[in-house]
């Protein structure tokens, strides 16, 4: 799941030509450059809250810029590659970090043109990698496309993480619509590959629910039947949505795949506050951000639950356990709360108030923005004035840290930078939100699984 590359860069043909043109005093002057080390402690302070919010769009985003795989295009895994391999790219943090490139040209960081031909390259990379039934593997080389395996038997099609490519991919299509010729481009090839998707492949022979995982060397070996509540949901919407019927799965697989499981329906109040669905004080924050940077939950109901009401209290309990803080962790309170999956003192681990390791992950209350914008304001100013000499970085703020073991990330994860991007936009244009539900695929499958939403008038 997960940035820091090391670039070196290579001159060009054109650069040497041009340094042979100067004269030899002034070549003589020329001296290596080496990049300034980052000095979080000369960060700007007492700024604007807009402005705040603007600084740290901004540099997270850099990850996926400055840090994409110089090939494809694509988004690494995490920033400490030297545990992963300098080509290991993820394709659900790449769908994550297109929503957040939206942003960036939207926002006037990166030209709209840059961005297109950035985002052609990428879609004529995705062609040619490797694909199984129209889904894409977790992890890929970024530079042949290549299936790198994420564990011994998952080395074929994830379902989940191509769904989240998806969605990216989608907003992406509304948002570059203009007859430019990378964007016209851009488009054409993902309408070719968007119906391609197998969706109804992942039932196993017809079964009422979605399997995350398939492999040519392994099958269904991984076994995983993916019933909620859970981060997932953007996969039942998509393989609902999509264009071709052939590959469409029908509602049945949502309502006696999805919506059944032990862990489905909650209604339990906890520190007062109702929760709809899911586990026990709502499990990790990212069940509340992944499958919503592109579904508007404002509005959004079906037979089973009022979707803001659920990742607002969601948000909002696992809050209040963190001021709660029964296990006395050190840092906790109503300025430092955020409990998600994300590394730790001791390796990885998905932090909820069910698994409390003493870990604070920034991405939580950041991308919680659109649900409890005062609270995540208070979190945001904490992190970045109070604790920025340790946590915010040229990446924006390292994955997590935890003040009882004095331990700060070093490292930054795809799937954790992008959705505070993405999040913060969404509370403040609902940006993604709008491209995602324009999207008439979208609207026709949230209507076959029986959704209510404002933008399905």
């Amino acid at each position: 799941m997960n940035k820091k590359q090391i670039t070196s860069g290579i001159l060009c043909a054109a650069v040497t030509a041009a340094l042979l043109l100067l004269t030899p005093a002034i070549r003589a002057q020329k001296k290596a450059v080496q990049p300034k080390a980052f000095d979080a402690a000369s960060r700007p302070k007492n700024l604007s809250d807009s402005a705040l919010l603007d600084l740290v769009q901004r540099q997270t985003f850099r990850y996926f810029w400055d840090f994409a795989h110089p090939v494809s295009g694509m988004a690494r895994e995490r920033s400490n590659i030297i545990n992963y391999g300098h080509e290991t790219v993820t394709t659900g943090g790449t769908g994550f970090g297109i929503m957040s490139l939206i942003v960036a040209v939207e926002r006037g960081w990166v030209k709209r043109d840059t961005a297109a031909r950035f985002l052609r390259k990428m879609i004529n990379f995705l062609l040619k990698a490797q694909s199984y039934h129209g889904a894409f593997p977790h992890w890929m080389d970024g530079a042949t496309g290549k299936t790198i395996a994420f564990s011994r038997k998952d080395d074929g099609a994830d379902l989940v993480e191509t769904s989240f490519l998806f969605q990216g991919l989608l907003c992406a299509r509304q948002y570059f619509n203009s007859d430019d010729p990378a964007e016209k481009e851009f488009r054409g090839k993902l309408n070719w590959m968007w119906p391609d998707i197998e969706w109804n492949w992942f039932t196993r022979e017809g079964q009422d629910v979605l399997y995350w995982h398939w492999s040519p060397n392994n099958g269904w070996a991984m076994n995983f039947a993916v019933r909620g509540f859970n981060e997932c949901l953007i996969m039942y919407i998509l393989a609902a949505s999509s264009p071709n019927e052939r590959y469409q799965v029908p509602a049945s697989v949502y309502h006696r795949g999805w919506a059944v499981s032990d862990f489905f329906k909650n209604g339990k109040k906890f520190y007062d506050i109702e929760l709809p669905l899911g586990f026990d004080y709502g499990g990790p924050l990212f069940f509340s951000h992944y499958s919503f940077l592109g579904l508007d939950p404002r509005g959004l109901k079906d037979r089973y639950a009022d979707y803001w009401e659920q990742n607002r209290n969601h948000t909002l309990i696992n809050r209040a356990y963190c001021i709660d803080n029964p296990k006395k962790y050190k840092g906790y309170g109503e300025n430092c709360w955020g409990l998600t999956a994300s590394d730790t003192y001791n390796g990885y681990a998905a932090h909820s108030p069910l698994e409390d390791l003493g870990t604070i992950t920034p991405t939580a209350a950041l991308s919680a923005f659109p649900y409890t914008p005062e609270y995540s304001m208070q979190a945001l100013k904490h992190f970045y004035y109070n604790l920025g000499d340790k946590i915010w970085s040229e990446y924006g703020f390292v994955d997590a840290f935890n003040e009882t073991q004095d331990w700060y990330a070093g490292s930054h994860l795809a799937i954790d930078q992008a959705p505070i991007v993405v999040m913060i936009e969404n509370y403040r244009s609902g940006l993604l939100w709008r491209l995602f539900m324009s999207c008439p695929e979208i609207k026709a499958g949230l209507k076959k699984l029986g959704f209510q939403s404002p933008w399905l008038r």
